[in-house]
């Protein structure tokens, strides 16, 4: 095999949130990186169709530069939403009229990618459907020859949801669930209703469960439920029902607690059940799981503990999974954990451990003492043993790889 051309294929995420990319050699991903750590803006750009022009710019440049490649040297690149497979809003039952420029700019990339890496070939672009992307991000680097795969966020390109089986490179749909219904739009919209950010603060709505009631569960379930065919339905309810909005002043309300329990209980209660329709199907051991939703880590232990699955693994680095998930597809091959991105430079990372001042005092000249006796590998050890161990203050029990988790 000696002498044969490397093959280098870039993946890119860009159409909603989180742009990204991810360069992969001959089978082996060398860079990957969110647009965000070089801009600084969280999450890279708002997810509005105004913006789905924008491509990683930086996060492409970088990766190059990291292999020591040009833009001419790329052979393939990958995106991460499919222009063809796209239908109008209205046919989707979603009120978006500007829903439209996602395609518009979508199939414009290639020219956009040409200006943005003078020397790259435009015909070299490849579209990827999105939920397929982020199925390979999971299927293709988790641990598993074998797995099922389900893949639920806001939506792709017609879809908001993709059920499969993963085996020996081949990726089989058993099934899908069109727009407008989506668990993730659902959840978005629920988290703008309290006050929040959507698209950036569902975090702060599956934590603000945990503060309040299940009242309003008897009505979700008439309204949000898995179907016999592995769909559901969900299109997103008027909150009003139950809860006013909230104003983003700094007041609460029990009531905002209630509904988000309300929501995340019956959230749980149907990822359960899609996973338990699809490990009927396939039999599989191993489930793993791609997509806004599958960031949902409370929803994540209830499918590890209730679906029949003995094992289960998100991506550890989901941001970055899209980008990796559209630059597996054309290789067909397995890929090892994302471990990439740019490193903190040892000497200020020197400079910013020695520069901590004295708990209490953080004006102070002295550092304190328990820290000028621990070095930052101690620290990085002991904080990736919490966060692997079976139960809080316990040592890991035994090797596993990361992201993955065994059901009792």
């Amino acid at each position: 095999m000696r002498g044969l051309p490397l093959m280098r294929v870039l993946g890119i995420n860009a159409i909603y949130h989180d742009p990204s990319a991810a360069l992969v050699v001959d089978g082996h991903v060398v860079a990957a990186a969110e647009e965000e750590r070089f801009s600084r803006r969280k999450h890279g750009k708002r997810p509005v169709p105004f913006s789905a022009w924008e491509l990683p710019e930086q996060a492409m440049r970088w990766c190059l530069d990291h292999a020591g490649l040009s833009p001419r040297d790329v052979d393939a690149v990958a995106y991460g939403w499919d222009p063809a497979l796209a239908k109008n809003a209205e046919d989707l039952g979603l009120d978006d009229p500007w829903d439209h420029l996602r395609t518009t700019y979508a199939e414009q990339v290639p020219g956009f990618l040409a200006t943005a890496l003078p020397g790259i070939d435009p015909s070299v672009v490849r579209y990827v459907p999105h939920h397929v992307a982020h199925a390979a991000s999971a299927a293709l680097a988790s641990p598993f020859d074998e797995s099922s795969v389900l893949v639920l966020d806001g939506r792709g390109e017609r879809a908001s949801h993709l059920a499969g089986h993963y085996s020996g490179g081949r990726l089989d749909v058993l099934s899908t669930q069109e727009l407008p219904h989506s668990l993730g739009l659902l959840y978005e919209s629920l988290t703008a209703h309290l006050g929040f950010l959507r698209s950036s603060d569902e975090y702060k709505v599956m934590a603000l469960a945990s503060y309040g009631r299940p009242r309003f569960l008897d009505d979700l379930r008439d309204l949000v439920y898995a179907t016999d065919d592995g769909g559901f339905v969900a299109e997103v309810p008027d909150w009003d029902r139950w809860v006013p909005a909230r104003v983003d002043d700094g007041t609460w309300g029990g009531e905002h607690a209630d509904l988000a329990c309300s929501v995340q209980a019956r959230l749980e209660e149907v990822l359960v059940d899609l996973a338990r329709w699809l490990h009927e199907r396939t039999g599989d051991r191993a489930l793993t799981m791609a997509g806004g939703i599958a960031l949902n880590c409370v929803a994540n232990s209830r499918i590890w503990r209730d679906s029949g699955f003995e094992t289960m693994w998100v991506p550890p680095v989901a941001h970055l999974a899209t980008a990796l998930g559209t630059r597996s597809v054309p290789l067909f091959g397995p890929v090892s954990p994302a471990q990439w991105g740019p490193a903190v430079d040892p000497e200020r990372h020197h400079v910013l451990w020695n520069g901590s001042r004295a708990v209490g005092d953080p004006h102070g000249d002295e550092l304190d003492p328990a820290l000028a006796s621990i070095s930052v590998d101690q620290v990085w050890s002991a904080v990736a043993a919490a966060l692997t161990a079976d139960e809080p203050g316990e040592e890991p029990a035994g090797e596993e790889p990361a992201g993955v988790r065994r059901a009792r």
